[in-house]
C-alpha cells in the first residue's frame, strides 16, 4: 500500500492526513504536508489518485506548498475546488487548467474560509460549496477590512518578538461584513445575493448550503444578538431572497454546529427530494427536531418530550427513522435512540439498559451499520462494529459487555455524586478521593471549573477526571479533586438549564459554584481551611470570580487564560 502512495519520482510515499473519494469512486483526494489556521490543519498539500492507472497528481502547482485549503471534487468529478492564498481556484482534472473564481482577496478581504471570530464560534472553515449540477460555486466573503487587528505577541520562533495582527472584532465592536456569491465555473460570473443587513450594528450568516438544487440556497441569517434566526432562500439568477422560517429566543439561538459537530463542515437535511428539511429548535423548552416545508409554513414536530436530542446521527428516510443521541434520566451519560420520522412514534432507546455510560454511534447513510464506541469513568473506551437497530457485533464479540464485565467500579477511587444548593439548585458533580482514603481525616479539595456554554466537564467517561496539567498524582498527594456544572452549562438538561445565565455571566454560575462548593465543605473529611480551584479560558474566569466574590471559600487558585476583562473578548461569544 505504501508503495501505491508513492508520487512519480518520489523515494517516500505520502504521509496522509485524511482522503476523500469522487463520486464515482474512480479517484481519490489525499491531503498531506498539513499546517495550523488557528485550532486545525486546514491548509496543506493535496493529490489526485487514480484508482484505474496508479497515478498520482499533485493539485495546484505552482502555489507556495501547504497553501491549498478545503479541497473537495465536484460532484461530477471533473474538477477540483479549493482555497489558496484568500481566493478560490477550480482545477480541470483532464486539461490540468486551474482558473482562479476570485482574484481580490486578502488577509482582510476573505473568499471561500473565514476571519478568526467566525471560525472560533461559528465553527465556519470551508467556506464554500459545489452546486449540485458542478456548474457553479456558492461561497462566503468576509470583509475585515473595518475590523480593527488584536497584535499577538509571538516570542517564541525568534531572539526578536514578532507582532502577529489578526482580525479581531471584540465585544461591542460591530462584526466583520459578510457576502453570500455564487460563481459560475464557465464564465467566472459572480451573482452577489441581496442579504438584509443592520448597517449599524451588522448581522451573521453562520449556514449557507445549496437548497437541494442547483438554482437556489438556503442561509441562516443571525441579527447581531443572536436572538432571531432567520432561514433564506435565495435565487441565485437573481440574487433575491426571502424568508421562510423564522425563530426568536429570549436570550440567544445556538446554531447547529455548536452541538453536533458533524455539521461543522456544512450540510443541511433535505426530506423528500428538497420539499422539506429537517430543523432543531429549543422554543418548547427543550431541543427538539422538526419538519419544516420548505416554504417554511407547515412544521411537524418530529421529537417530543423533556430530553434534549444531543446530536443526530442518522436520517434514515428510507426507513422512516431518525437516529440521535440522547440521555434523558442522567446528563452525564450518552445513549443512542430512534424515532418515527413522521412525529407519530415513540422514543425507542437501542442500548442495552444495562451498559451505563457514553455511547457513540457513527452510523452508515443507509442506518444500517455503525461503528459503536464506549466507555465510562471505570471502562477504557472500547470500539466494535455492529449492525442497526439490534446493535449486534459483526463479528459476534460483545465487546462492550465483556469490557463493562472487566472494569470494577469498587477498584476506582472515582464516584459521580450530585450536590443540592440552599438555591435549590441540583448538579451533577465528580470526585476523585485520596489513595488509601480515610473518612477520619481532612483532605483539602481542588475544584476544576468551567463554567460557561462552551464547556461540559461531568461526563461518565474514561478519563474524563483526569488533571491534565498536573505531573504528580493528586490522589496519591492528598488531594480531594471535584468537578461541578453548573447552570449555563451545555448539558442535556434542557433550555432554561443552559439559558439561565443570559447576561449573568460571573453571577448566575459563579453563585451555583460557590453554593455547591459550601455543601461540600459541610462533609467531615473535607479541611474547610484549604480550598483552591483552577480553569482554563472560561474556567479561568470563574477562578478570578470564585476566588475575589468568594474569597472565604477558596484560599488559591490557578487561572489560566482567563477573560479577565469582558470587554477584550470577541463579539460573537462574549456579547
Amino acid at each position: 500500500v505504501k508503495d501505491k502512495l508513492k508520487p512519480l519520482g518520489s523515494e517516500k510515499p505520502l504521509g496522509v492526513r485524511s482522503f476523500k473519494f469522487s463520486t464515482d469512486e474512480t479517484r481519490l483526494l489525499v491531503y498531506t504536508n498539513t499546517k495550523k489556521v488557528w485550532r486545525a490543519d486546514t491548509r496543506g498539500d493535496y493529490w489526485v489518485y487514480d484508482l484505474n492507472n496508479g497515478q498520482f497528481r499533485q493539485l495546484g502547482k505552482g502555489k507556495p506548498a501547504s497553501s491549498l485549503m478545503f479541497a473537495k471534487f465536484s460532484p461530477d468529478g471533473k474538477k477540483v475546488a479549493y482555497v489558496s492564498g484568500y481566493n478560490i481556484y477550480v482545477e480541470d482534472l483532464a486539461t490540468g487548467i486551474i482558473k482562479p473564481l476570485t482574484t481580490d482577496g486578502n488577509r482582510k478581504l476573505i473568499n471561500g474560509t473565514f476571519d478568526w471570530a467566525y471560525e472560533e464560534e461559528f465553527f465556519c472553515r470551508d467556506g464554500f460549496r459545489w452546486s449540485p449540477d458542478s456548474k457553479q460555486i456558492a461561497f462566503w466573503q468576509i470583509d475585515a477590512r473595518t475590523t480593527r487587528d488584536y497584535l499577538m505577541i509571538n516570542n517564541t520562533d525568534s531572539i526578536y518578538p514578532v507582532a502577529v495582527p489578526v482580525e479581531y472584532p471584540i465585544a461591542g465592536e460591530k462584526p466583520s461584513l459578510y457576502k453570500i456569491g455564487s460563481v459560475d465555473i464557465a464564465t467566472g460570473k459572480i451573482n452577489w445575493m441581496n442579504i438584509p443587513d443592520d448597517k449599524v450594528w451588522g448581522s451573521y450568516v453562520p449556514r449557507m448550503e445549496w437548497a437541494a438544487s442547483s438554482s437556489e440556497l438556503i442561509i441562516q441569517h443571525l441579527n447581531r444578538k443572536q436572538n432571531e434566526s432567520n432561514l433564506m432562500l435565495c435565487n441565485v439568477r437573481t440574487g433575491q431572497s426571502r424568508t421562510i422560517y423564522t425563530e426568536k429566543d429570549s436570550a440567544w439561538i445556538d446554531i447547529l454546529p455548536s452541538w453536533d459537530t458533524d455539521y461543522a463542515g456544512g450540510g443541511w437535511d433535505w426530506l423528500k427530494n428538497g420539499e422539506e428539511f429537517l430543523w432543531a429548535s429549543e422554543k418548547d423548552g427543550w431541543r427538539h427536531l422538526y419538519r419544516i416545508s420548505r416554504d417554511g409554513k407547515k412544521e411537524t414536530l418530529v421529537t417530543n418530550g423533556k430530553y434534549d436530542v444531543m446530536d443526530i446521527s442518522v436520517i434514515d428516510e428510507a426507513g422512516g427513522f431518525v437516529y440521535f443521541h440522547a440521555s434523558p434520566d442522567n446528563a452525564t451519560q450518552k445513549y443512542l435512540y430512534r424515532t418515527a420520522l413522521d412525529g407519530n412514534g415513540s422514543l425507542e432507546l437501542l442500548n442495552e439498559p444495562f451498559q451505563k455510560g457514553t455511547h457513540t454511534f457513527r452510523l452508515s447513510p443507509n442506518a444500517k451499520y455503525a461503528q459503536h464506541s464506549f466507555s465510562n469513568y471505570y471502562t477504557p473506551p472500547v470500539n466494535q462494529w455492529v449492525s442497526v437497530p439490534d446493535l449486534r457485533p459483526l463479528n459476534g464479540v460483545q465487546k462492550v459487555t465483556e469490557a463493562m464485565v472487566k472494569g470494577d467500579p469498587a477498584a476506582t477511587n472515582i464516584s459521580f455524586f450530585k450536590v443540592k444548593t440552599t438555591d435549590g439548585v441540583e448538579m451533577d458533580a465528580w470526585m476523585v478521593k485520596p489513595a488509601n482514603f480515610d473518612s477520619a481525616k481532612k483532605y483539602p479539595v481542588v475544584f476544576y471549573v468551567y463554567t460557561e456554554p462552551w464547556g461540559q466537564n461531568v461526563t461518565d467517561v474514561y478519563g474524563s477526571t483526569q488533571n491534565y496539567l498536573y505531573k504528580g498524582d493528586m490522589s496519591k498527594e492528598g488531594y480531594i479533586y471535584i468537578s461541578i456544572d453548573n447552570r449555563g452549562t451545555p448539558v442535556p438538561k434542557g433550555r432554561e438549564w443552559r439559558k439561565s445565565v443570559y447576561r449573568k455571566i460571573g453571577l448566575v454560575n459563579i453563585r451555583d459554584q460557590a453554593m455547591a462548593a459550601k455543601e461540600i465543605m459541610k462533609w467531615p473529611f473535607v479541611d474547610t481551611s484549604r480550598i483552591a480551584v483552577w480553569g482554563w479560558s472560561g474556567g479561568g474566569s470563574a477562578t478570578l470570580n470564585l476566588m475575589f466574590q468568594y474569597p472565604e471559600i477558596y484560599k488559591t487558585g490557578i487561572a489560566i487564560a482567563p477573560v479577565a476583562n469582558q470587554l477584550t473578548y470577541d463579539n460573537i461569544y462574549q456579547e
